[in-house]
């Protein structure tokens, strides 16, 4: 159990699958869409030949990227600095990747978005037979005109040669690339971002595990305590009886222990019972101090129907039973009454332990003793400060009480 727990501690935190898929198809929808309404507001006149060599754009670019976070993927539990590097050192080569697919699906027609974009500003350009670039733009009548034009609206012609424009296309793969890598570094903060949201909620499970662990530790240690208390007296009794020859209530009292073991074993250590179970274990109990004290103990148990199924900690009520036999029974040689009941009082359920005995010997200020502290520890581990108990003498004897939170419901 404990090597799970620490396997299942140290399993690496990962970004699902369907986010890092979603956050990069959200980054290449938008870009297409932000670009698609320049375009449009730009207003070239073959829009539908640019659409669909913009999306195949897109779908590449959301591949590159892809390929980058399975290369980014391998440092999630590295330093933050490290990550940090990785994420800068590997958008450069699929910034570079992006911009030259978006050259090669731009190529054909990247002469009419230039040539259409010119006439929208007052010139054209254009290619001759040689590949060099061709800018015509008009001429102004003279510098004092203010840009109108001259009588016979005359232009002017200038002449890139061909290895300028290599160079142009250069410069223009450089350019693409740079917007390229702002806008991967973007998508890699945030994928780091969702990275660090995962390792905290991993964290924060880790953190659960141990304290639902040392909690679950700390009921089955209190709960423990009470094994021992009970079997050495009723071992005393069972001595008791056998040295004074009752073999015959000796043999039933070996038969309720019996019945009461398999049923407060039966259970998970931590796990909480119904409170009618509860009642039928403590029943087991009585009957065997029944067999103790047959003329003295008086036994009575109240349950209304509508609690039954109430959830409260396994044998959490057996230290006050045996505290009324100890203080209420065994020291007096009168009938004995104890009564065992649940009600239920301003949403709490509230289980009592009466009796009519002389409650604790004189001299001795009541208190918590191991018993009703383990009690009090058990419940304040599993309700915190929704539980409380209180114990002590009253006009007719004494009475243990407990206020639980009601839960009808097995926790999951």
């Amino acid at each position: 159990m404990l090597a799970e727990e620490t396997q299942e501690a140290d399993e690496m935190a990962r970004v699902p699958l369907r986010q890092v898929l979603l956050s990069i198809a959200g980054l290449w929808f938008c870009y297409f869409v932000l670009i698609t309404l320049r375009s449009s507001i730009v207003g070239l006149d073959f829009f539908g030949e640019l659409l669909w060599r913009r999306a195949l754009v897109c779908l590449a670019g959301a591949g590159i990227t892809f390929v980058m976070w399975m290369l980014l993927r391998l440092f999630d539990h590295r330093r933050m600095w490290m990550q940090v590097v990785a994420a800068l050192v590997l958008a450069v080569p699929t910034a570079i990747l992006t911009a030259q697919a978006n050259q090669m699906l731009f190529a054909p027609v990247q002469d009419q978005v230039q040539s259409r974009m010119a006439e929208n500003r007052g010139f054209k350009i254009g290619r001759d037979e040689a590949g060099n670039i061709i800018i015509e733009a008009p001429v102004p009548d003279s510098p004092d005109t203010d840009g109108a034009l001259g009588p016979d609206g005359a232009t002017a012609q200038v002449v890139l040669p061909a290895s300028s424009a290599k160079d142009e296309q250069w410069i223009g793969l450089v350019e693409l690339a740079l917007s390229r890598y702002f806008l991967l570094l973007a998508w890699a903060a945030l994928y780091l971002a969702l990275l660090a949201g995962a390792r905290a909620q991993a964290a924060e499970r880790r953190g659960e595990r141990f304290r639902s662990a040392a909690k679950a530790a700390e009921l089955r240690s209190l709960r423990y305590q009470v094994n021992p208390h009970f079997l050495f007296n009723t071992l005393n009794s069972l001595s008791s009886l056998v040295m004074t020859g009752k073999a015959e209530r000796a043999e039933e009292m070996i038969q309720a222990m019996s019945n009461f073991y398999r049923h407060s074993l039966a259970d998970d250590t931590t796990a909480d019972v119904r409170l009618e179970d509860e009642f039928a274990l403590q029943q087991h109990y009585l009957d065997i101090e029944m067999l103790r004290f047959p003329e003295r103990l008086k036994v009575r148990f109240d349950l209304p129907p509508a609690l039954a199924s109430c959830r409260v900690p396994g044998m959490i009520l057996q230290p006050l039973v045996e505290n009324a036999v100890k203080y209420g029974v065994a020291p007096v040689n009168r009938p004995v009454s104890v009564v065992v009941s649940a009600d239920e009082e301003f949403d709490r359920l509230v289980i009592r332990v009466t009796d009519d005995g002389p409650g604790v010997p004189k001299g001795t200020k009541p208190g918590f003793g191991i018993g009703l502290a383990n009690v009090k520890d058990r419940i304040e581990a599993r309700f915190g400060r929704d539980a409380t108990i209180t114990s002590g003498p009253v006009e007719d004897g004494y009475v243990s009480e407990l206020r639980l939170p009601i839960e009808r419901k097995a926790a999951a």
